[in-house]
């Protein structure tokens, strides 16, 4: 069949990869790809928002299955928009419509829903730029730090870990009167800061039925010892050492089950995968944010640990018959670093020649914000340029090797943390 896969970043070279590798797949495209996906499918200059532009290819190059990355299409509801189409009513799509999506498109309903179907979170209040006096009011007699998030989708910049009360009432002033995030910041989530250590649980469903992939642990901070502002990821790692068979089993029962079974309960029939950014505080499970589709870079690290054809996993989510199929996940460790853009996640510069990629050997090269040029140049293109996925029967092994790959490709300006899985190495010692 041809496949057609939305987006442009590392987790879309990533899916494409893994996806090229499956006897099921005959044509693959990208809309609008990198650098990367070009080597190994067609890309498709259009943006992955315009639904009509999808529609126009899924016709033309007559795709039979769809993999939605990113998600902000999924919340302007793509899903719906095709699904609504009766000339699609064959192709398969991966990706929760409008509603399921606002899981992630809402801080405020993803925690009205935890709270309903009694699922391990934070304690948390919602405010407006109508109550922000009371908002105000109410950081006044918070514990610190505070967290404060936007509510809807701000490229992982919108959440603010605030150390003191004036600074907790800047960051509420500038969302709510200021609109830094835009109509992200319209609503503002206050909620109580966990203490403990973050990992990622990836599951994927059909609606009913759900496999959990293998989890993994991604470093947002731009500094290393997890310093300096959030970014959209800056290195991952799976497994995660501390994910034990007991605690896996904790969030299967205490989180996973009973979301499935309050979205059935809310009437949204969820195609595609959960993200399910997690807190282990003394060994329990408390679910700090879901996401309608799979991380960046946590994708880089997931793909390369499934063994099985991953089209035939896709297919058995879209046709309802997840519970017929399994899969096969590597014991290795995957361990990817980020190599990002100078200045990235603020202002940064674009165009910078990259250099040394033949060089690499042994490690998987993802592309995440790259281009090429009339002269066939690879080009940065994005404040997250490349991710750099190693596998190794050892964490240390695997940190060795993405790190030295780092290291080795070049460009103007590139920045990378070189403590990616180090506190994972003393946490296991």
């Amino acid at each position: 069949m041809n496949i057609l896969i939305l987006g442009s970043g590392g987790r879309e070279h990533a899916f494409a990869w893994k996806i090229a590798q499956s006897p099921h797949c005959d044509e693959l495209y990208v809309a609008p790809g990198n650098a990367g996906t070009a080597q190994i499918a067609t890309n498709l200059l259009f943006s992955y928002n315009d639904f009509e532009a999808t529609a126009k290819a899924i016709t033309d190059f007559k795709i039979k299955l769809v993999i939605v990355g990113p998600e902000e299409p999924l919340v302007n509801g793509i899903v719906d928009f095709l699904k609504a189409r009766p000339e699609f009513a064959r192709v398969k799509i991966v990706g929760p419509d409008h509603l399921g999506a606002q899981l992630e498109g809402s801080k405020d309903f993803s925690k009205n829903f935890m709270t309903k179907y009694a699922i391990p979170t934070a304690t948390s209040r919602t405010f407006t730029s109508e109550t922000l006096e009371e908002g105000l009011s109410f950081l006044e007699s918070h514990t610190l730090p505070v967290v404060l998030k936007a509510d809807g989708l701000a490229a992982g910049k919108g959440v603010i870990i605030a150390e003191s009360i004036a600074t907790a009432k800047t960051a509420m002033n500038d969302m709510l009167v200021e609109a830094k995030f835009g109509d992200a910041g319209n609503k503002v989530v206050v909620e109580q800061f966990l203490r403990g250590i973050e990992l990622s649980v990836f599951v994927l469903t059909d609606g009913v039925n759900y496999k959990i992939l293998p989890e993994a642990k991604d470093y947002k901070r731009i500094g290393e010892k997890d310093t300096g502002p959030n970014t959209g990821g800056m290195g991952a790692v799976s497994p995660v050492v501390f994910a034990d068979e007991n605690f896996l089993r904790k969030v299967e029962n205490k989180i996973v089950k009973p979301t499935l079974a309050g979205l059935q309960a809310e009437g949204i029939r969820y195609v595609g995968f959960i993200f399910i950014g997690l807190m282990n505080v003394k060994g329990e499970p408390y679910v700090i944010e879901y996401n309608a589709r799979m991380g960046d870079p946590e994708t880089e690290v997931v793909l390369p640990r499934i063994q099985s054809d991953f089209v035939t996993l896709l297919l058995a989510a879209a046709d309802q018959k997840l519970a017929e199929s399994d899969f096969i996940i590597s014991p290795q460790t995957a361990v990817t670093t980020v190599v990002v853009s100078g200045g990235y996640p603020d202002a940064y510069e674009k165009g910078k020649k990259i250099t040394e990629l033949e060089r690499i050997e042994d490690v998987l090269v993802f592309h995440a914000g790259t281009t090429t040029n009339g002269n066939g140049e690879v080009l940065s293109n994005g404040g997250r340029v490349l991710t750099l996925t190693a596998l190794a029967n050892s964490l240390e092994g695997a940190v060795n090797k993405s790190q030295k790959a780092a290291a080795t490709v070049q460009f103007e300006g590139k920045y990378y943390r070189k403590d990616i899985g180090l506190d994972l190495i003393r946490y296991n010692d």
